[in-house]
């Protein structure tokens, strides 16, 4: 006998849940790429990507992941030889760091482990040390999605500037654009990148680049950039065939326009409210589950947490037998622990991770929670006892404003 028949549940932090309408809206025979309605919609599509980054600077459109536009950032505005600044506070600040070295840019890495966000003192003494402003650019993860750290992006800015550093900052955002609160304006983000997967609800495939006067001046010298990553034709373009160099991903784009809608028919503060939340139920339940065992929450700041995805420790092996657990027996998949393999747990199986991003709810958190909880008990999983009522308890708090 099983209990998991039925609508299974992602909990995984990305790609996150794509609402009933954003699919139906895919659903439907390829339109004319040529002239007509595709391409009256694509022109709505570019204001109200801005209106979710609060920016009014440029955006580029590209078929691509997370991946794909680390890389557009990076020979957009540098050449071979320049250097960059990255701050590490998981695997995927690490990464694109990794990928900047791999196209010939020298890399200085400061991490600041898996539990902790950038320290911007320490940030600030580095490039106040850079009299010959030898550092070209900033590279910086607003939300790791490895270890749910939330990085202060304004602070960075401020820090920056009382270092009178004239680098490029440059924030990705794939993880929290549209679940964390970010205004690329108001804080001095040059180059901002995030994904269609994420908290903008539309399946994984397009990608996209925010960036700013400043950011388009250094691409006048910079020697790495190619004719598909150039962001220029991409977003002033002259034809259609300039938004996507190439044949334009014709239903993400269908999907990506009632996503949108559905953001700003909400309104982005309600959307980021929404967000803080279901947090606040997932932290909850997870220092009740903590209070009699070995379970706590990656980053214990409440500050310094993202809402959109929490990383919780177990303990090896616990983590990973929950996960396949849940997955089995209740219809939850949960995130896998990333990136933070030590001597003694090489394959993350202490850790597991909660996506909270998009299109979800009370009921889906609480639904989660609620197979997290059954499965701590089945497995016999030494856990405290009122983590379904703490969540409730701060959820009814949230909807009270």
């Amino acid at each position: 006998m099983s209990l998991s028949n039925g609508t299974h549940y992602l909990a995984i932090p990305g790609p996150s849940v794509s609402p009933e309408e954003v699919l139906r809206s895919m659903h439907r025979t390829a339109p004319n790429i040529y002239t007509g309605a595709l391409h009256d919609m694509v022109d709505t599509i570019i204001p109200d990507l801005k209106r979710v980054a609060r920016t009014r600077h440029e955006v580029a459109m590209y078929i691509a992941n997370g991946h794909g536009v680390w890389e557009a950032a990076v020979t957009n505005t540098l050449s071979r030889g320049d250097k960059v600044l990255c701050l590490a506070t998981g695997r995927f600040g690490e990464g694109w760091g990794a990928l900047a070295a791999n196209l010939g840019i020298e890399v200085e890495m400061m991490d600041f482990g898996r539990r902790a966000p950038v320290d911007l003192a320490a940030v600030q003494a580095r490039l106040a040390q850079d009299d010959a402003h030898a550092i070209k650019a900033v590279l910086v993860v607003q939300v790791d999605t490895a270890t749910s750290v939330r990085n202060d992006i304004a602070g960075l800015r401020a820090a920056m500037d009382a270092a009178s550093h004239p680098a490029l900052l440059m924030s990705d955002n794939i993880a929290c654009l549209g679940c964390d609160a970010f205004e690329m304006d108001d804080w001095g983000v040059d180059v901002m990148i995030t994904g269609s997967q994420k908290g903008l609800m539309v399946p994984p495939g397009m990608a996209f680049v925010y960036y700013s006067p400043k950011a388009d001046a250094a691409r006048e010298t910079a020697n790495l950039v190619t004719p598909y990553w150039d962001w220029r034709p991409r977003s002033h373009a002259q034809v259609f065939y300039q938004y996507f160099f190439g044949t334009a991903p014709t239903h993400h784009l269908h999907g990506l326009r009632t996503a949108l809608d559905m953001i700003h028919e909400e309104g982005i503060e309600a959307v980021w409210a929404r967000h803080a939340g279901l947090a606040s139920a997932v932290w909850a339940a997870v220092d009740a589950w903590g209070s009699g065992g070995a379970m706590e929450l990656n980053i214990a700041d409440p500050a310094m947490r993202s809402h959109a995805v929490t990383a919780v420790r177990l303990g090896a092996p616990d983590g990973k037998r929950l996960q396949d657990w849940v997955s089995a027996n209740a219809g939850v998949t949960l995130g896998i622990g990333l990136g933070m393999e030590t001597e003694e747990d090489p394959d993350c199986t202490g850790f597991f991770r909660i996506g909270h991003m998009g299109h979800v709810n009370v009921q889906m958190v609480m639904g989660c929670l609620g197979a997290i909880d059954t499965g701590l008990k089945a497995l016999d999983i030494p856990h405290g006892s009122g983590a379904l009522e703490a969540a409730s308890a701060a959820l009814a708090a949230a909807s009270r404003g």
